[in-house]
């Protein structure tokens, strides 16, 4: 007998109908992304890899007047020529020549209102004193200290120029200026040395130093000078301009004091004769064995840096053996240049020398041999961005070319890079959070920078280590800032692209409810920029794809859906105006090939409309948009199989999870007939994805009576039944579906024994069961439905089949019998859940009832499995 239990599982309704709303197993939830609601995937957006190493490729939005050349010629003369030390940082502001007038009240003192200037034969009077101060310089004895010894007190004065001294004028080149005035005259012209207390020229360039206390009686002024400098509250341009002096001075005297002295020896014995060497250029792995000698030297003699002396002997020689031309000399050159620490310009051009090498791809052999990656790496990490913004530039270019050499990865990510380049884009973020615009002449770097990264995020290890610094918040954030530079939105979505491949990462910025409005922004931007809107797509459907919080963030941006919309329409249009191109010959169908550029757009639109479909509140409401449902029908209409196989299969599973939704308005349902139409074509194709697609589409519009009428009129029902035999478990798995819809209605229950049905639903629980307890249990309910109204068991399924399925069902049954089959423990329990929630209960009813309509002859045979 039946037990109560029992009893009402056999009045149940057919199965698809859906019961008390309960909470759902995980298996359940399985169950139904199954039968209905599904994922989409596609290929990442393809990158071609540039012909020639630029700065910037053939794709870029710079226009070659608005970018740094990639092609340049160095010489030795480029390069500044050096001093015994490194010119200081600090620029001088030149003297403002104002003469200052005595005060005329208190009011004007306060103010720091203009002075008239003094008579002029006041100015001679009070200048005769220095004047006498130029005519001993002229003779060598500027201010001599009686304290030191004559030696000491003097210093010998050397003019590449004449220059002449009176009482009140200084001639210079034959022009006759005040004694002031010859000041700042002179600080345009080169003297080799002056004074001490004075002020010298170091090549061209002069450094002021401090002064000694000129005595009483030839300050000017004396002591009423005093009080009026006392009394005057704000200095003038000439007192900071000698304050500035003043400090600068101090800068350079101590960085002079702390410059390295030479051994005399050491030098002698083993730098010289090295050099020596270089300057013979012979042989060119002579010099080369030479430049790797002296490093070797100047490393052991600590010498490597900018403060010791005879420096600029070096330097002078390394730069004259630029001229050779040898790549494998000049990366030597370039790699010892960098170590004795050189600035400016020079570290701009030897920047520039290294990029040119690093030009030819068979040159990335020196580059690992001669380990200079590690010198470009510790110019980023030392030297200062925003003085050196174009030599960071070629230095960055040159890491970007070896960044696309897999044999480079591991050195880099070992050295820091990752971090180092992470620290400038933090860097540009914060300058321009504190100062509110961008940072000028560095976009440019930028490109370089992201182009890096998007190279190295390949690597596992690169991406845990912009996890762990949260990088992605950054380059979101350098989005926001860089919105109108195609190429560096390019860059960070080629980044993007590629992390959002997987799934961590794809969690990450999921999580980062800012980075949609970023998105959507950059869309309506450059929506007719094709490389750029297709990376953002993509990225949308890897970030809508596993997380149903990322469907509901983009959804609530303003204008999210008809953005997509917007695109939609615009690169179908363009798809049509593109050239079509012809079949082969006899009619053949055209060969198939790579999607065009607006297919590929629009393939990645439609897997993100499928995506967000699957959120239960999201999902009715497209159902019920008669713009998505036109547009995605336009496609099945416009396009074949053979045409863009990926977007007539992506629009097709869309509608799918579209059709899911049986809500009053929706637009699916009020075209359900038409949709059915448009699916007999991919039935009847060869694609068995396309044929898979479409008939998941008929196991939801199924559930309506029209479209029954409509398989059954059209004979799709053969057809699924055909598809039993296709021993893939998804295609038997959706026909079946089908099938289990029909029976339904009790005038065609009869379907089921056209073309062998039952025999082939008896063959699908035999071959998959074991394996897949959800197609087992669609088949048990196929099965109800079909015997509903039994009387006769074997009349029903006939003898064979009959007994087949009592015997499949008893074994079934029996959980150690259906459960024996996998050594692995969590398959195990992920089949078993399947087993109790799914399977069991129909079948144990199923069981009965062929049990209590059949008249046993013989014992039935256990069947293995």
């Amino acid at each position: 007998m039946l037990s109560s239990s029992d009893k009402k599982l056999e009045k149940l309704d057919p199965f698809y109908r859906p019961s008390v709303a309960t909470l759902k197993t995980s298996a359940e939830i399985i169950s139904e992304a199954r039968n209905a609601l599904r994922t989409l995937k596609t290929q990442r957006p393809f990158t071609p890899q540039e012909d020639q190493r630029k700065l910037f490729g053939s794709s870029s939005s710079r226009t070659q007047e608005n970018r740094p050349p990639s092609t340049f010629s160095l010489h030795a003369s480029s390069f500044e020529l050096p001093d015994s030390r490194p010119i200081s940082g600090a620029r001088l502001s030149p003297l403002e020549l104002k003469p200052k007038a005595p005060p005329s009240s208190t009011i004007e003192e306060d103010l720091c209102l203009p002075k008239p200037p003094l008579d002029p034969a006041k100015i001679r009077k009070i200048s005769s004193a220095r004047a006498r101060l130029f005519r001993a310089a002229s003779q060598g004895a500027l201010l001599p200290d009686r304290s030191l010894p004559p030696a000491e007190s003097k210093k010998i004065t050397q003019y590449k120029e004449g220059v002449t001294m009176g009482s009140s004028t200084v001639k210079i080149n034959g022009s006759h200026l005040t004694e002031p005035n010859a000041i700042g005259h002179l600080k345009s012209h080169s003297l080799q040395l002056t004074y001490d207390g004075g002020f010298r020229e170091i090549k061209g360039q002069e450094v002021f130093k401090e002064a000694p206390p000129l005595p009483t009686h030839l300050r000017r002024g004396g002591e009423q000078g005093k009080r009026r400098t006392r009394a005057s509250s704000c200095p003038s341009s000439s007192d900071l301009s000698r304050l500035e002096i003043k400090a600068v001075s101090k800068a350079n005297l101590k960085e002079k004091d702390e410059e390295i002295e030479v051994d005399e020896i050491f030098w002698n014995t083993r730098i010289m004769p090295i050099l020596h060497e270089l300057e013979k250029e012979e042989d060119i792995g002579t010099v080369c064995a030479a430049c790797t000698q002296l490093h070797r030297v100047l490393e052991e003699g600590n010498l490597l840096g900018h403060k010791f002396k005879r420096r600029s002997i070096l330097l002078k020689t390394l730069y004259k053996l630029v001229d050779v031309g040898s790549d494998s000399l000049s990366l030597k050159l370039a790699k010892l240049i960098l170590a004795l620490k050189v600035s400016r310009k020079n570290l701009l051009n030897i920047c520039k020398l290294i990029f040119k090498i690093s030009r030819n791809e068979k040159n990335d052999s020196l580059f690992h041999n001669d380990n200079i990656l590690e010198s470009l790496l510790e110019v980023l990490r030392s030297e200062d961005l925003r003085t050196n913004t174009e030599a960071f530039l070629y230095c960055m270019g040159t890491i970007k070319f070896l960044s696309g050499n897999p044999r480079f990865l591991n050195e880099m990510i070992s050295k820091g890079a990752v971090e180092i380049l992470l620290n400038l884009i933090q860097q540009m973020n914060e300058h321009t959070v504190q100062c509110g615009t961008c940072v000028p002449n560095l976009d440019h770097l930028l490109v370089q920078i992201t182009a890096t990264l998007r190279n190295m995020v390949d690597s596992s290890l690169v991406r845990s280590k912009m996890l762990s610094v949260s990088a992605l918040p950054q380059l979101c954030t350098v989005l926001g800032q860089y919105m109108g530079d195609k190429d560096v939105c390019t860059n960070i979505a080629r980044i993007f692209s590629k992390l959002t491949s997987y799934r961590d990462c794809c969690a990450a910025l999921a999580s980062y409810s800012r980075c949609y409005a970023l998105f959507l922004t950059l869309l309506n931007t450059h929506q007719k920029k094709q490389d750029l809107v297709i990376r953002i797509v993509f990225i949308l459907g890897n970030l809508t794809a596993k997380n149903n919080q990322a469907r509901e963030y983009f959804f609530k941006e303003k204008g999210s859906i008809q953005t997509l919309l917007s695109l939609f329409e615009m690169f179908y249009q363009l798809d049509l105006q593109s050239p079509r191109p012809a079949c082969a010959g006899g009619g053949q169908p055209r060969p198939q090939g790579p999607p065009s550029e607006a297919e590929d757009v629009l393939i990645k639109l439609t897997r993100v409309l499928a995506n967000m479909a699957i959120h239960p509140r999201i999902g009715p409401g497209l159902a019920a948009n008669q713009q998505v449902v036109e547009l995605l029908l336009t496609m099945l209409e416009y396009k074949s199989l053979d045409d863009c196989e990926e977007l007539v299969i992506n629009t097709t599973a869309t509608i799918n999870n579209l059709s899911f939704y049986q809500v009053k308005n929706s637009i699916i349902h009020d075209k359900k007939l038409y949709i059915a139409e448009l699916l007999l074509k991919l039935l009847v194709s060869n694609n068995m994805d396309g044929i898979l697609e479409a008939v998941r589409v008929f196991g939801n519009l199924s559930q309506d009576h029209d479209v029954c009428n409509f398989i059954v009129h059209n004979n799709v029902h053969k057809f699924m039944i055909a598809l039993l035999d296709a021993k893939h478990q998804d295609i038997c798995f959706s026909a079946c579906g089908v099938l289990l819809n029909l029976t339904v209605d009790k005038d065609k229950r009869v379907i089921l024994k056209e073309g062998g049905g039952i025999k082939k639903l008896v063959d699908c629980l035999r071959d998959f069961g074991p394996n897949d307890w959800q197609l087992a249990c669609l088949v048990c309910k196929t099965l109800w439905n079909f015997s509903e109204n039994i009387t006769n068991a074997s009349s029903c399924f006939g003898d064979e089949d009959t007994n087949t399925l009592l015997a499949l069902l008893s074994s079934f049954l029996d959980e150690e019998l259906a459960l024996d089959g996998s050594s692995d423990q969590d398959l195990k329990n992920y089949h078993k859940i399947h087993w109790e929630t799914e399977f069991k209960p129909v079948a144990k009813q199923l069981l009965h009832r062929i049990q209590s309509h059949h008249t046993f002859l013989e014992p039935l045979p256990i069947p293995s499995f």
